[in-house]
C-alpha cells in the first residue's frame, strides 16, 4: 500500500515539493557557508518523493535552533506556505485528504528542518 500511495504521491504533486527542496539545496550550497543547509534540503528531498511509510522526528539544539532561525527568514516561510497551499487544495477532496496530510508533514519541516530526522514507520 505504501508503494501505490507513493507512486500516486508523485503524481498529485510530490513532483513539486522534490522539486522545490532541490532548488533550494542548489541554492543554498552556492555560497560555501550555506553546504550544510543544501545538504539539509537535499537530506529532505528524500521524502518529497517518498512520504508515505515515513515519519520526522524532531529534536536538536541551540546550533539546529539557530540555523532554523535563519533558515526560516530565508526559506522556510515559502516552502511551507507552497506545500500548505498544496495540502489545503488536496484536502478538498476526501480521496486527496491522505495527500494532503503528507503535504501538511512536509510543510511542518519546511518551517524547522534542523534538528529532524527521517525514520521509517515501524
Amino acid at each position: 500500500m505504501k508503494t501505490l500511495g507513493n507512486i500516486l504521491w508523485i503524481l498529485f504533486g510530490g513532483f513539486i515539493s522534490w522539486l522545490l527542496w532541490i532548488i533550494s539545496g542548489v541554492i543554498w550550497c552556492v555560497t560555501v557557508i550555506g553546504i550544510p543547509v543544501g545538504l539539509q534540503c537535499f537530506k529532505f528531498a528524500s521524502i518529497s518523493l517518498d512520504p508515505f511509510g515515513k515519519r520526522i522526528v524532531y529534536g536538536g539544539g541551540a546550533g539546529s535552533f539557530l540555523l532554523n532561525v535563519l533558515w526560516f527568514l530565508v526559506s522556510g516561510i515559502e516552502m511551507a506556505a507552497v506545500n500548505f497551499i498544496i495540502g489545503l487544495l488536496l484536502c478538498i477532496t476526501v480521496i486527496g485528504i491522505p495527500f494532503g496530510k503528507q503535504f501538511f508533514k512536509i510543510a511542518k519541516l519546511a518551517l524547522a528542518p534542523f534538528g529532524a530526522s527521517v525514520e521509517k514507520d515501524s
